[in-house]
């Protein structure tokens, strides 16, 4: 059993950047791909970033060059560095962890998932 709990939302202007964070519980963080995703009211989870275990990361297109994941094995953390944000990245961020690498941009294959952090991000 992993709980995910994630932190760092908050309010801020366009241009501005922020960064979230996701805490895992459970001893065998480090076997998890960690995936990043949002939701904005009215639209589907959208896949944003993904780490897998062995360390390596992917972005979507949508918020590559913006948006880099990284995570600290030994603090159990993954985080989101978002920055030259923009009014439509305003959402409900999520972290989720899953085992295995495919269909890493598919909400149903992830096993994990935090309860979200809201980003505002004003014009």
């Amino acid at each position: 059993q992993v709980q995910l709990v994630e932190s760092g939302g908050g309010l801020v202007q366009a241009g501005g950047s922020l960064r979230l964070s996701c805490a895992a519980s459970g001893r065998t963080f480090s076997s998890y791909a960690m995936g990043w995703f949002r939701q904005a009211p009215g639209n589907e989870r959208e896949f944003l970033a993904i780490s897998w275990s062995g360390g390596s990361t992917y972005s979507a297109a949508s918020v590559k060059g913006r948006f880099t994941l990284s995570r600290d094995n030994a603090k159990n953390t993954v985080y989101l560095q978002m920055n030259r944000l923009k009014p439509e990245d305003t959402a409900v961020y999520y972290c989720a962890a899953k085992i295995g690498s495919d269909s890493y941009s598919r909400v149903s294959s992830y096993d994990y998932w935090g309860q979200g952090t809201q980003v505002t991000v004003s014009s």
